[in-house]
Protein backbone atom coordinates (compact mmCIF):
# COMPACT_ATOMS: atom_id res chain seq x y z
CA UNK A 1 0.00 0.00 0.00
CA UNK A 2 2.52 2.15 0.62
CA UNK A 3 4.45 1.46 -2.66
CA UNK A 4 1.15 2.59 -4.82
CA UNK A 5 0.56 5.88 -2.50
CA UNK A 6 4.51 6.47 -3.34
CA UNK A 7 3.95 5.84 -7.03
CA UNK A 8 0.81 8.15 -6.87
CA UNK A 9 2.33 10.86 -5.73
CA UNK A 10 5.16 10.55 -7.74
CA UNK A 11 3.47 10.84 -11.00
CA UNK A 12 1.91 13.66 -9.72
CA UNK A 13 4.84 15.45 -9.38
CA UNK A 14 6.09 14.66 -12.71
CA UNK A 15 2.86 15.59 -14.11
CA UNK A 16 3.58 19.03 -12.48
CA UNK A 17 7.04 19.29 -13.62
CA UNK A 18 6.08 18.62 -16.98
CA UNK A 19 3.44 21.46 -16.86
CA UNK A 20 5.97 23.99 -15.40
CA UNK A 21 8.05 23.41 -18.67
CA UNK A 22 5.07 23.83 -20.71
CA UNK A 23 4.39 27.16 -19.35
CA UNK A 24 7.88 27.89 -19.40
CA UNK A 25 8.48 27.21 -22.99
CA UNK A 26 5.46 28.92 -24.08
CA UNK A 27 7.07 31.77 -22.17
CA UNK A 28 10.23 31.97 -24.53
CA UNK A 29 9.04 30.37 -27.52
CA UNK A 30 7.85 32.96 -30.45
CA UNK A 31 5.72 31.86 -33.02
CA UNK A 32 6.34 34.35 -36.11
CA UNK A 33 3.44 34.97 -38.27
CA UNK A 34 3.28 33.07 -41.09
CA UNK A 35 4.13 35.15 -44.22
CA UNK A 36 0.60 36.01 -46.68
CA UNK A 37 1.60 34.74 -50.39
CA UNK A 38 -0.61 35.32 -53.04
CA UNK A 39 1.46 34.24 -56.37
CA UNK A 40 0.36 33.21 -59.71
CA UNK A 41 2.10 31.40 -62.74
CA UNK A 42 1.36 31.12 -66.14
CA UNK A 43 2.93 29.69 -69.33
CA UNK A 44 3.66 32.92 -71.90
CA UNK A 45 3.70 31.57 -75.64
CA UNK A 46 4.53 33.99 -78.72
CA UNK A 47 5.55 33.63 -82.15
CA UNK A 48 8.01 35.82 -83.84
CA UNK A 49 10.38 38.30 -81.86
CA UNK A 50 9.86 38.61 -78.23
CA UNK A 51 10.32 42.05 -78.16
CA UNK A 52 7.51 42.44 -81.22
CA UNK A 53 5.86 38.91 -80.98
CA UNK A 54 3.80 38.38 -84.23
CA UNK A 55 0.92 36.58 -81.86
CA UNK A 56 0.94 36.19 -78.76
CA UNK A 57 -1.44 35.03 -75.02
CA UNK A 58 -0.86 33.80 -71.37
CA UNK A 59 -2.10 30.87 -69.97
CA UNK A 60 -2.90 30.90 -66.45
CA UNK A 61 -1.55 27.76 -64.80
CA UNK A 62 -1.66 28.28 -60.67
CA UNK A 63 -2.80 30.16 -58.32
CA UNK A 64 -1.11 29.90 -54.45
CA UNK A 65 -3.01 31.38 -51.93
CA UNK A 66 -3.85 30.84 -48.47
CA UNK A 67 -0.78 28.19 -47.82
CA UNK A 68 -2.44 25.71 -51.17
CA UNK A 69 -1.86 25.67 -55.15
CA UNK A 70 -4.97 26.49 -57.13
CA UNK A 71 -6.01 25.98 -60.68
CA UNK A 72 -5.71 29.35 -62.43
CA UNK A 73 -8.12 28.96 -65.25
CA UNK A 74 -11.46 28.35 -62.82
CA UNK A 75 -10.30 30.42 -59.75
CA UNK A 76 -12.42 33.18 -58.94
CA UNK A 77 -13.80 33.36 -62.05
CA UNK A 78 -16.44 35.82 -61.85
CA UNK A 79 -16.55 35.74 -64.51
CA UNK A 80 -12.93 36.60 -65.33
CA UNK A 81 -10.32 34.62 -62.99
CA UNK A 82 -8.47 36.24 -60.93
CA UNK A 83 -5.13 35.26 -62.72
CA UNK A 84 -6.48 37.45 -65.99
CA UNK A 85 -7.72 40.28 -64.66
CA UNK A 86 -6.59 43.42 -66.58
CA UNK A 87 -4.05 45.49 -65.37
CA UNK A 88 -1.97 42.23 -63.34
CA UNK A 89 1.58 42.90 -64.65
CA UNK A 90 3.30 39.36 -64.91
CA UNK A 91 7.23 38.85 -65.26
CA UNK A 92 8.39 36.58 -67.68
CA UNK A 93 11.64 34.49 -66.23
CA UNK A 94 13.92 32.35 -67.31
CA UNK A 95 15.14 30.45 -64.51
CA UNK A 96 14.55 32.53 -62.27
CA UNK A 97 15.88 35.68 -64.37
CA UNK A 98 13.65 38.39 -65.64
CA UNK A 99 13.41 38.83 -69.28
CA UNK A 100 10.38 41.41 -69.50
CA UNK A 101 6.81 42.00 -68.62
CA UNK A 102 3.86 41.12 -69.98
CA UNK A 103 0.57 43.93 -68.84
CA UNK A 104 -3.02 42.25 -69.23
CA UNK A 105 -5.16 44.26 -71.44
CA UNK A 106 -8.04 41.67 -71.78
CA UNK A 107 -9.34 38.31 -71.25
CA UNK A 108 -11.49 35.90 -73.39
CA UNK A 109 -12.85 32.66 -72.75
CA UNK A 110 -12.22 30.43 -75.82
CA UNK A 111 -14.33 27.24 -76.54
CA UNK A 112 -13.15 24.68 -79.47
CA UNK A 113 -16.03 23.75 -82.35
CA UNK A 114 -16.99 20.14 -83.06
CA UNK A 115 -15.18 20.44 -86.17
CA UNK A 116 -12.03 21.72 -84.68
CA UNK A 117 -8.98 21.10 -86.97
CA UNK A 118 -5.27 22.31 -87.50
CA UNK A 119 -5.11 25.84 -86.03
CA UNK A 120 -7.88 25.65 -83.39
CA UNK A 121 -7.53 22.69 -82.39
CA UNK A 122 -6.21 23.36 -78.60
CA UNK A 123 -8.06 26.75 -78.44
CA UNK A 124 -10.13 26.23 -75.26
CA UNK A 125 -10.61 27.74 -71.50
CA UNK A 126 -9.06 31.10 -70.62
CA UNK A 127 -6.49 33.02 -72.25
CA UNK A 128 -5.15 36.30 -71.50
CA UNK A 129 -4.01 39.29 -74.01
CA UNK A 130 -1.73 41.78 -73.38
CA UNK A 131 1.42 44.35 -74.64
CA UNK A 132 5.36 43.07 -73.63
CA UNK A 133 7.73 45.40 -71.85
CA UNK A 134 11.51 45.37 -72.31
CA UNK A 135 13.27 44.80 -68.95
CA UNK A 136 15.01 48.10 -67.94
CA UNK A 137 18.75 48.34 -69.08
CA UNK A 138 20.89 47.86 -67.06
CA UNK A 139 23.83 50.33 -65.74
CA UNK A 140 27.10 49.59 -66.35
CA UNK A 141 30.28 50.76 -64.38
CA UNK A 142 32.39 52.67 -66.10
CA UNK A 143 35.23 50.37 -67.62
CA UNK A 144 38.53 51.08 -65.57
CA UNK A 145 41.33 52.87 -67.63
CA UNK A 146 44.96 52.28 -67.21
CA UNK A 147 46.68 55.74 -65.91
CA UNK A 148 49.49 57.19 -68.43
CA UNK A 149 51.72 58.51 -65.58
CA UNK A 150 53.71 56.14 -63.59
CA UNK A 151 53.68 55.99 -59.93
CA UNK A 152 57.15 57.32 -58.77
CA UNK A 153 58.33 57.70 -55.14
CA UNK A 154 60.58 60.71 -54.10
CA UNK A 155 63.20 60.76 -51.29
CA UNK A 156 63.75 63.95 -49.39
CA UNK A 157 65.39 67.02 -51.05
CA UNK A 158 69.50 66.77 -50.67
CA UNK A 159 69.35 63.06 -50.16
CA UNK A 160 70.56 60.66 -52.43
CA UNK A 161 67.53 58.64 -54.09
CA UNK A 162 68.00 54.74 -53.98
CA UNK A 163 64.62 53.85 -54.54
CA UNK A 164 63.46 52.08 -51.04
CA UNK A 165 62.18 53.31 -47.99
CA UNK A 166 64.48 54.57 -45.15
CA UNK A 167 63.59 55.48 -41.32
CA UNK A 168 65.58 58.13 -39.98
CA UNK A 169 65.55 61.12 -37.31
CA UNK A 170 65.93 64.12 -39.68
CA UNK A 171 66.87 66.41 -36.72
CA UNK A 172 69.64 64.93 -35.89
CA UNK A 173 71.55 65.98 -32.46
CA UNK A 174 69.98 68.76 -32.54
CA UNK A 175 66.00 67.46 -32.18
CA UNK A 176 67.96 65.08 -29.58
CA UNK A 177 69.20 68.18 -27.52
CA UNK A 178 66.34 69.79 -27.81
CA UNK A 179 64.41 66.57 -26.05
CA UNK A 180 66.53 66.15 -23.10
CA UNK A 181 66.31 70.08 -22.38
CA UNK A 182 62.75 69.66 -22.45
CA UNK A 183 62.76 66.95 -20.09
CA UNK A 184 65.38 68.56 -17.76
CA UNK A 185 64.01 69.93 -14.61
CA UNK A 186 65.65 72.99 -13.42
CA UNK A 187 66.50 72.78 -9.86
CA UNK A 188 66.00 76.23 -9.27
CA UNK A 189 62.78 76.68 -10.97
CA UNK A 190 59.58 74.72 -10.74
CA UNK A 191 59.18 75.08 -15.22
CA UNK A 192 61.19 72.23 -16.47
CA UNK A 193 63.67 73.04 -18.42
CA UNK A 194 61.60 75.85 -20.23
CA UNK A 195 63.65 78.98 -20.04
CA UNK A 196 66.52 77.44 -21.46
CA UNK A 197 64.58 76.22 -24.69
CA UNK A 198 62.72 79.77 -24.95
CA UNK A 199 66.18 81.35 -24.97
CA UNK A 200 67.69 78.97 -27.89
CA UNK A 201 64.63 79.53 -29.70
CA UNK A 202 64.44 83.85 -29.71
CA UNK A 203 68.15 83.18 -30.24
CA UNK A 204 68.19 81.55 -33.66
CA UNK A 205 67.18 83.53 -36.18
CA UNK A 206 64.09 83.96 -38.13
CA UNK A 207 63.61 81.46 -41.26
CA UNK A 208 66.71 79.43 -39.84
CA UNK A 209 66.59 75.98 -40.10
CA UNK A 210 69.04 73.12 -39.58
CA UNK A 211 71.48 71.88 -42.16
CA UNK A 212 69.99 68.38 -41.93
CA UNK A 213 66.60 69.13 -43.19
CA UNK A 214 65.97 72.39 -44.67
CA UNK A 215 62.20 72.34 -44.46
CA UNK A 216 61.88 71.68 -40.61
CA UNK A 217 60.10 74.34 -39.02
CA UNK A 218 61.49 76.22 -36.26
CA UNK A 219 60.01 77.63 -33.45
CA UNK A 220 61.37 81.58 -32.67
CA UNK A 221 60.18 84.31 -30.56
CA UNK A 222 58.44 87.51 -31.81
CA UNK A 223 60.90 90.11 -32.65
CA UNK A 224 59.82 93.58 -30.55
CA UNK A 225 59.54 94.77 -27.22
CA UNK A 226 56.81 97.26 -27.61
CA UNK A 227 53.94 94.77 -27.55
CA UNK A 228 55.73 92.83 -24.56
CA UNK A 229 55.59 96.09 -22.33
CA UNK A 230 52.43 97.44 -23.10
CA UNK A 231 50.91 93.89 -22.89
CA UNK A 232 52.91 93.85 -19.13
CA UNK A 233 50.96 97.29 -18.22
CA UNK A 234 47.57 95.84 -19.59
CA UNK A 235 46.62 93.20 -17.60
CA UNK A 236 48.19 90.92 -14.93
CA UNK A 237 47.95 87.48 -17.26
CA UNK A 238 50.03 88.94 -19.35
CA UNK A 239 52.57 89.70 -16.62
CA UNK A 240 53.18 86.60 -15.94
CA UNK A 241 53.46 85.36 -19.42
CA UNK A 242 55.86 88.21 -19.82
CA UNK A 243 57.93 86.88 -16.57
CA UNK A 244 57.67 83.33 -18.39
CA UNK A 245 59.50 84.18 -21.24
CA UNK A 246 56.24 83.55 -23.58
CA UNK A 247 54.10 86.03 -25.45
CA UNK A 248 50.45 86.12 -26.26
CA UNK A 249 50.54 89.28 -27.94
CA UNK A 250 49.74 89.41 -31.88
CA UNK A 251 52.38 91.65 -33.85
CA UNK A 252 51.18 94.83 -35.17
CA UNK A 253 51.82 93.90 -39.33
CA UNK A 254 49.65 91.31 -39.30
CA UNK A 255 46.81 92.60 -41.54
CA UNK A 256 44.25 90.18 -40.48
CA UNK A 257 44.82 90.82 -36.65
CA UNK A 258 41.00 91.82 -35.30
CA UNK A 259 41.33 95.07 -33.82
CA UNK A 260 38.87 96.23 -30.65
CA UNK A 261 38.00 100.24 -30.48
CA UNK A 262 35.54 102.57 -29.05
CA UNK A 263 34.27 104.50 -31.65
CA UNK A 264 33.74 108.30 -30.86
CA UNK A 265 30.83 110.31 -30.72
CA UNK A 266 33.07 113.27 -33.02
CA UNK A 267 34.35 110.98 -35.60
CA UNK A 268 32.31 107.68 -35.69
CA UNK A 269 35.35 106.38 -38.98
CA UNK A 270 38.24 107.25 -35.84
CA UNK A 271 38.58 104.27 -33.33
CA UNK A 272 41.46 103.65 -30.91
CA UNK A 273 42.74 100.40 -31.06
CA UNK A 274 42.78 98.81 -27.54
CA UNK A 275 46.38 97.21 -28.23
CA UNK A 276 48.20 100.15 -29.34
CA UNK A 277 50.13 102.00 -26.69
CA UNK A 278 49.44 105.31 -27.58
CA UNK A 279 46.13 105.06 -26.97
CA UNK A 280 46.71 104.81 -23.51
CA UNK A 281 43.15 102.92 -23.18
CA UNK A 282 42.53 99.72 -20.92
CA UNK A 283 40.49 96.64 -21.36
CA UNK A 284 39.65 94.93 -18.09
CA UNK A 285 39.83 91.00 -17.82
CA UNK A 286 38.17 90.47 -14.72
CA UNK A 287 35.24 89.17 -17.17
CA UNK A 288 32.65 91.56 -16.24
CA UNK A 289 30.35 92.58 -18.78
CA UNK A 290 30.05 96.14 -19.09
CA UNK A 291 33.44 96.54 -18.48
CA UNK A 292 35.06 100.12 -18.76
CA UNK A 293 37.76 101.13 -21.48
CA UNK A 294 38.89 104.60 -21.68
CA UNK A 295 40.37 106.31 -24.37
CA UNK A 296 42.45 109.88 -24.61
CA UNK A 297 38.57 111.26 -24.10
CA UNK A 298 37.63 110.49 -20.52
CA UNK A 299 34.11 111.59 -21.24
CA UNK A 300 33.49 109.21 -24.30
CA UNK A 301 30.98 106.87 -22.41
CA UNK A 302 28.72 109.87 -21.70
CA UNK A 303 28.88 111.05 -25.58
CA UNK A 304 27.33 107.74 -27.14
CA UNK A 305 25.26 107.58 -30.31
CA UNK A 306 21.61 108.16 -29.90
CA UNK A 307 19.42 105.91 -30.71
CA UNK A 308 16.39 107.27 -32.68
CA UNK A 309 12.61 105.23 -33.29
CA UNK A 310 13.29 107.05 -36.75
CA UNK A 311 16.32 106.27 -37.84
CA UNK A 312 18.36 104.48 -35.10
CA UNK A 313 22.40 104.95 -34.90
CA UNK A 314 24.72 106.69 -37.52
CA UNK A 315 26.86 104.38 -37.95
CA UNK A 316 25.03 101.30 -38.29
CA UNK A 317 22.48 101.60 -40.97
CA UNK A 318 21.21 98.14 -40.44
CA UNK A 319 20.83 98.40 -36.89
CA UNK A 320 17.05 96.95 -35.92
CA UNK A 321 14.80 99.67 -34.45
CA UNK A 322 11.87 99.86 -32.17
CA UNK A 323 9.33 102.75 -33.46
CA UNK A 324 5.68 103.57 -33.40
CA UNK A 325 3.91 102.48 -36.73
CA UNK A 326 1.33 105.54 -37.89
CA UNK A 327 -2.26 104.60 -38.62
CA UNK A 328 -1.66 104.44 -42.41
CA UNK A 329 1.29 102.26 -42.08
CA UNK A 330 -1.23 99.40 -40.25
CA UNK A 331 -3.86 100.20 -42.94
CA UNK A 332 -1.23 99.21 -45.76
CA UNK A 333 -0.03 96.16 -43.97
CA UNK A 334 -3.32 94.69 -43.99
CA UNK A 335 -3.73 95.08 -46.94
CA UNK A 336 -0.89 93.62 -47.69
CA UNK A 337 -1.66 90.50 -45.79
CA UNK A 338 -5.60 90.66 -47.59
CA UNK A 339 -4.08 89.51 -51.12
CA UNK A 340 -4.70 85.97 -51.98
CA UNK A 341 -1.60 84.11 -52.05
CA UNK A 342 -0.93 80.20 -53.53
CA UNK A 343 0.63 77.89 -51.48
CA UNK A 344 2.06 74.01 -52.23
CA UNK A 345 0.24 70.47 -51.76
CA UNK A 346 2.83 68.27 -52.60
CA UNK A 347 3.94 66.30 -55.89
CA UNK A 348 1.28 66.48 -58.87
CA UNK A 349 2.41 62.79 -59.50
CA UNK A 350 0.54 62.37 -56.18
CA UNK A 351 -3.11 62.80 -57.65
CA UNK A 352 -4.39 59.59 -58.54
CA UNK A 353 -6.77 61.32 -60.87
CA UNK A 354 -4.04 62.80 -62.43
CA UNK A 355 -4.46 62.08 -66.47
CA UNK A 356 -1.28 60.72 -68.40
CA UNK A 357 0.14 60.62 -71.94
CA UNK A 358 1.36 57.78 -73.97
CA UNK A 359 2.61 57.35 -76.73
CA UNK A 360 -0.34 55.24 -78.40
CA UNK A 361 -2.67 53.26 -76.38
CA UNK A 362 -2.37 52.50 -73.04
CA UNK A 363 -2.54 48.25 -72.39
CA UNK A 364 -5.22 48.68 -70.52
CA UNK A 365 -7.33 50.12 -73.50
CA UNK A 366 -6.16 48.03 -76.36
CA UNK A 367 -8.13 45.50 -78.10
CA UNK A 368 -8.94 42.86 -79.86
CA UNK A 369 -7.65 44.09 -83.14
CA UNK A 370 -4.50 45.68 -81.67
CA UNK A 371 -3.06 42.68 -80.13
CA UNK A 372 -3.43 39.84 -82.98
CA UNK A 373 -4.53 36.13 -81.13
CA UNK A 374 -2.25 33.18 -81.15
CA UNK A 375 -4.68 29.99 -81.90
CA UNK A 376 -3.45 26.81 -82.24
CA UNK A 377 -0.04 25.30 -81.71
CA UNK A 378 2.36 26.90 -84.51
CA UNK A 379 5.51 25.04 -85.56
CA UNK A 380 7.89 28.16 -84.41
CA UNK A 381 5.22 28.01 -80.89
CA UNK A 382 8.06 29.50 -77.90
CA UNK A 383 7.25 29.38 -74.16
CA UNK A 384 8.47 31.36 -71.33
CA UNK A 385 7.28 31.05 -67.56
CA UNK A 386 5.29 34.14 -66.81
CA UNK A 387 5.15 34.97 -62.73
CA UNK A 388 2.71 37.69 -61.14
CA UNK A 389 3.51 38.23 -57.46
CA UNK A 390 1.75 40.63 -54.78
CA UNK A 391 4.83 41.41 -53.24
CA UNK A 392 8.56 42.98 -54.86
CA UNK A 393 10.93 39.76 -53.71
CA UNK A 394 14.59 39.23 -54.73
CA UNK A 395 15.98 37.76 -57.92
CA UNK A 396 17.19 33.68 -57.31
CA UNK A 397 18.30 32.23 -60.45
CA UNK A 398 18.34 28.49 -60.61
CA UNK A 399 20.35 27.95 -63.79
CA UNK A 400 23.04 25.60 -63.42
CA UNK A 401 25.98 26.97 -65.74
CA UNK A 402 28.31 24.61 -67.15
CA UNK A 403 32.15 24.78 -65.82
CA UNK A 404 33.37 24.01 -69.34
CA UNK A 405 32.41 22.00 -72.35
CA UNK A 406 34.02 18.72 -71.25
CA UNK A 407 31.82 18.80 -68.67
CA UNK A 408 28.36 19.41 -70.62
CA UNK A 409 29.56 16.40 -72.82
CA UNK A 410 30.53 14.25 -69.95
CA UNK A 411 26.70 14.71 -69.00
CA UNK A 412 25.31 14.94 -72.22
CA UNK A 413 26.65 11.30 -72.59
CA UNK A 414 25.14 9.53 -69.61
CA UNK A 415 21.96 11.18 -69.99
CA UNK A 416 21.75 9.84 -74.10
CA UNK A 417 22.69 6.76 -72.05
CA UNK A 418 19.77 6.70 -70.16
CA UNK A 419 17.08 7.71 -72.93
CA UNK A 420 18.26 5.10 -75.28
CA UNK A 421 17.48 2.75 -72.03
CA UNK A 422 14.36 3.86 -71.39
CA UNK A 423 13.73 3.63 -75.41
CA UNK A 424 14.64 -0.15 -75.17
CA UNK A 425 12.47 -1.08 -72.86
CA UNK A 426 9.65 0.94 -74.27
CA UNK A 427 10.01 -0.86 -77.44
CA UNK A 428 10.27 -4.28 -76.20
CA UNK A 429 7.59 -3.48 -74.42
CA UNK A 430 4.77 -2.69 -77.76
CA UNK A 431 6.63 -5.25 -79.52
CA UNK A 432 5.19 -7.77 -76.93
CA UNK A 433 1.84 -6.45 -77.20
CA UNK A 434 -0.53 -7.80 -80.16
CA UNK A 435 -2.80 -5.45 -81.32
CA UNK A 436 -6.64 -5.56 -81.76
CA UNK A 437 -6.77 -5.83 -85.29
CA UNK A 438 -4.52 -8.43 -86.25
CA UNK A 439 -5.83 -11.38 -88.06
CA UNK A 440 -7.28 -14.50 -86.64
CA UNK A 441 -4.36 -16.56 -88.02
CA UNK A 442 -1.85 -14.46 -86.29
CA UNK A 443 -3.54 -14.45 -83.25
CA UNK A 444 -1.86 -15.28 -79.57
CA UNK A 445 -2.17 -18.76 -79.13
CA UNK A 446 -1.57 -19.89 -82.82
CA UNK A 447 1.65 -21.36 -84.45
CA UNK A 448 1.57 -18.67 -86.67
CA UNK A 449 1.31 -15.98 -84.29
CA UNK A 450 4.31 -17.81 -82.01
CA UNK A 451 6.38 -17.45 -84.73
CA UNK A 452 6.10 -13.65 -85.50
CA UNK A 453 6.29 -13.05 -82.26
CA UNK A 454 9.39 -14.44 -82.25
CA UNK A 455 10.95 -12.83 -85.27
CA UNK A 456 9.35 -9.21 -83.68
CA UNK A 457 11.43 -10.04 -80.72
CA UNK A 458 14.47 -10.49 -82.16
CA UNK A 459 14.26 -7.67 -84.36
CA UNK A 460 13.62 -5.47 -81.19
CA UNK A 461 16.91 -7.01 -79.46
CA UNK A 462 18.57 -6.37 -82.63
CA UNK A 463 17.27 -2.64 -82.93
CA UNK A 464 18.18 -2.11 -79.06
CA UNK A 465 21.48 -3.32 -79.38
CA UNK A 466 22.84 -0.73 -81.96
CA UNK A 467 22.93 3.08 -80.94
CA UNK A 468 19.15 4.76 -81.80
CA UNK A 469 19.51 8.05 -83.46
CA UNK A 470 18.44 10.55 -80.69
CA UNK A 471 17.08 13.76 -82.61
CA UNK A 472 16.29 17.58 -81.49
CA UNK A 473 18.41 17.05 -78.52
CA UNK A 474 17.92 19.50 -75.34
CA UNK A 475 19.73 19.32 -71.94
CA UNK A 476 19.40 21.79 -69.56
CA UNK A 477 20.77 21.93 -65.63
CA UNK A 478 19.28 23.50 -62.71
CA UNK A 479 19.70 24.05 -58.83
CA UNK A 480 16.28 23.78 -57.36
CA UNK A 481 17.23 25.03 -54.14
CA UNK A 482 20.17 26.94 -52.12
CA UNK A 483 22.65 24.38 -51.89
CA UNK A 484 20.61 21.36 -53.70
CA UNK A 485 22.10 19.17 -55.95
CA UNK A 486 22.47 19.15 -59.53
CA UNK A 487 19.14 18.36 -61.77
CA UNK A 488 19.25 17.70 -65.31
CA UNK A 489 16.28 17.45 -68.18
CA UNK A 490 17.55 15.94 -71.34
CA UNK A 491 14.25 15.22 -73.98
CA UNK A 492 14.73 14.25 -77.04
CA UNK A 493 12.92 12.36 -80.07
CA UNK A 494 13.75 9.46 -82.94
CA UNK A 495 13.21 8.95 -86.78
CA UNK A 496 9.92 8.10 -87.95
CA UNK A 497 6.21 8.62 -88.13
CA UNK A 498 3.72 7.21 -86.55
CA UNK A 499 4.38 4.10 -83.90
CA UNK A 500 7.45 4.89 -85.01
CA UNK A 501 8.41 8.17 -84.06
CA UNK A 502 9.23 8.13 -80.07
CA UNK A 503 9.63 10.88 -77.46
CA UNK A 504 11.69 11.03 -74.44
CA UNK A 505 12.27 12.99 -71.50
CA UNK A 506 14.40 11.74 -68.31
CA UNK A 507 14.79 13.78 -65.31
CA UNK A 508 18.32 12.98 -63.32
CA UNK A 509 19.79 14.51 -60.47
CA UNK A 510 23.70 13.84 -59.34
CA UNK A 511 23.97 12.09 -55.83
CA UNK A 512 26.94 13.18 -53.40
CA UNK A 513 29.26 11.01 -55.68
CA UNK A 514 28.07 12.28 -58.92
CA UNK A 515 26.55 9.80 -60.15
CA UNK A 516 23.37 10.40 -62.01
CA UNK A 517 20.08 9.19 -60.92
CA UNK A 518 16.99 8.97 -63.18
CA UNK A 519 14.20 10.59 -61.09
CA UNK A 520 11.02 10.95 -63.55
CA UNK A 521 11.21 9.49 -67.27
CA UNK A 522 8.71 9.57 -70.19
CA UNK A 523 8.31 8.00 -73.11
CA UNK A 524 5.91 7.78 -75.83
CA UNK A 525 5.46 7.89 -79.79
CA UNK A 526 3.09 10.05 -82.03
CA UNK A 527 0.31 7.17 -82.49
CA UNK A 528 -0.20 6.84 -78.66
CA UNK A 529 -0.21 10.03 -77.53
CA UNK A 530 -4.03 10.45 -76.08
CA UNK A 531 -3.02 7.51 -73.95
CA UNK A 532 0.09 8.45 -72.56
CA UNK A 533 0.92 12.55 -73.55
CA UNK A 534 4.39 13.59 -74.11
CA UNK A 535 5.97 15.71 -71.88
CA UNK A 536 7.52 19.09 -72.74
CA UNK A 537 9.61 20.87 -70.19
CA UNK A 538 8.64 24.57 -70.11
CA UNK A 539 11.52 25.95 -67.37
CA UNK A 540 11.82 25.93 -63.65
CA UNK A 541 9.50 27.78 -61.86
CA UNK A 542 9.29 29.24 -57.86
CA UNK A 543 5.45 28.63 -57.79
CA UNK A 544 5.05 29.03 -53.90
CA UNK A 545 7.66 31.66 -53.11
CA UNK A 546 9.98 29.22 -50.96
CA UNK A 547 13.03 29.44 -53.04
CA UNK A 548 12.86 26.27 -54.06
CA UNK A 549 11.66 25.11 -57.74
CA UNK A 550 9.77 22.82 -59.47
CA UNK A 551 9.72 21.64 -62.86
CA UNK A 552 7.07 23.02 -64.95
CA UNK A 553 5.93 20.25 -67.90
CA UNK A 554 3.46 20.55 -70.92
CA UNK A 555 1.73 17.60 -71.42
CA UNK A 556 0.68 17.68 -75.18
CA UNK A 557 -1.82 14.89 -76.30
CA UNK A 558 -3.18 14.23 -79.67
CA UNK A 559 -5.73 16.47 -78.98
CA UNK A 560 -5.23 17.95 -75.09
CA UNK A 561 -2.95 19.00 -73.19
CA UNK A 562 -2.67 20.17 -69.64
CA UNK A 563 0.42 21.58 -67.64
CA UNK A 564 2.14 19.79 -64.62
CA UNK A 565 4.23 20.76 -61.84
CA UNK A 566 6.82 18.42 -60.49
CA UNK A 567 9.11 19.03 -57.50
CA UNK A 568 12.63 16.61 -57.47
CA UNK A 569 13.96 16.04 -54.41
CA UNK A 570 17.03 13.02 -53.58
CA UNK A 571 16.55 11.29 -56.78
CA UNK A 572 12.75 11.13 -56.54
CA UNK A 573 10.19 13.06 -58.05
CA UNK A 574 6.69 14.15 -57.11
CA UNK A 575 4.05 15.43 -59.31
CA UNK A 576 2.57 18.77 -56.81
CA UNK A 577 -0.17 19.91 -59.21
CA UNK A 578 -1.82 19.36 -62.58
CA UNK A 579 -3.88 21.90 -64.39
CA UNK A 580 -7.51 21.24 -66.02
CA UNK A 581 -7.07 19.58 -69.62
CA UNK A 582 -7.99 22.39 -72.45
CA UNK A 583 -8.41 20.66 -75.66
Amino acid sequence: MMLQTMTMMMRRILLLLGGCSGLAGAQTHKVAKPESVVRAVGVYEWTGDLAKPAASRLIPVTVFIDGQLQDAGVYLARPVPLALLSGNLYELQDAGKPKGALELSFARHMQMTENATGASLFDDGWFGYGSYKAPAAEKKAPALKPSKQLAEVKGSKGAADDGRPHFSNKGGAADADANANKDRVDPDKTTPGKAGSDKAASDAPVGSATPEDADRPTMRRRSGSSDNDSAGKSSTASTADKGAGTDTSTPADDPDRPHLSKKTSGDPAGDTTASTPDSGSTQSGSGQSGSSQSGSGGDSDSKAPPTTASGGSKDDPDRPTLKRRTAEEIKQDRKKEDRASVTGVGSLNDDPNRPTIHRGKPASALTEDDLPKLTGLPVDLKQMVAVSDAANRPVHEFARPWEDDAERKAILTKMQTLARAKLAGYGAKAAASVPEATPPALRKGTPAATATARRAAAAKKAAASAEVALLDEDLKGYTLSYGGLATYVYSAHTAGVGAALDYVTVVAQADALGELKPALDNVTDAAHLDRTPRMRLVDAVDAEASNRASLLFELRGQHSRQFGLYSVIGARSDQKFLSGSTQ
